[in-house]
């Protein structure tokens, strides 16, 4: 049985997922998972609180199982932490980086701050918000999260950023380019 979950995780998970699934909406060729198990490998099988892949025939990393599991790294995997937080941050993250992940958010309540971390060369390397304050996915483009926002749980400003991105030739892009390897097989 899995620990019980307070308001403020279950409030922030959604907001996670709505932020993750407007992006889907404007990208084809991507897919959202909300508390999925992913098997990254025979010892470790997490079930994340979302995930964002690039689906499979569009020329992404992970595969579904012929028992419908999915199976490999997701491109963006998300967390939303408070009892947890120690876990997430050390733990799983490096459980996370070895099956890799691209990139990696961790949204922890307790210190009221977004964690985000970037699979280089095999390596998480921990990133800051631009100048402006906005996390730019290098993974997907034109993903673009308002951090403060997420924390403070306010939809509308975490959606603005996000409408930006997606009108930006590099989502445009990037959006054509996954349509073509889908068309492509």
């Amino acid at each position: 049985m899995s620990a019980a979950l307070r308001r403020p995780h279950g409030r922030s998970s959604g907001l996670l997922i709505r932020w993750l699934g407007a992006y889907e909406d404007e990208t084809p060729g991507v897919e959202v998972y909300d508390n999925t198990t992913t098997i990254l490998g025979e010892d470790s099988e997490p079930q994340p609180d979302a995930c964002l892949i690039i689906q499979p025939e569009c020329g992404g990393q992970m595969r579904v199982s012929e028992d419908d599991y999915l199976h490999g790294a997701p491109e963006l995997v998300g967390e939303v932490a408070s009892s947890t937080e120690s876990y997430d941050l050390h733990s799983k993250k490096r459980d996370y980086e070895r099956a890799g992940v691209r990139e990696y958010l961790v949204i922890a309540l307790r210190q009221q701050a977004v964690f985000r971390f970037v699979n280089q060369n095999g390596k998480f390397t921990e990133k800051r918000p631009d100048a402006d304050g906005i996390f730019r996915s290098e993974v997907f483009p034109g993903l673009w999260l308002d951090p403060a926002a997420l924390i403070q749980q306010d939809v509308r400003r975490l959606q603005a950023p996000l409408r930006t991105g997606l009108a930006t030739p590099e989502h445009v892009a990037f959006a054509a380019r996954l349509a073509a390897g889908r068309t492509a097989d």
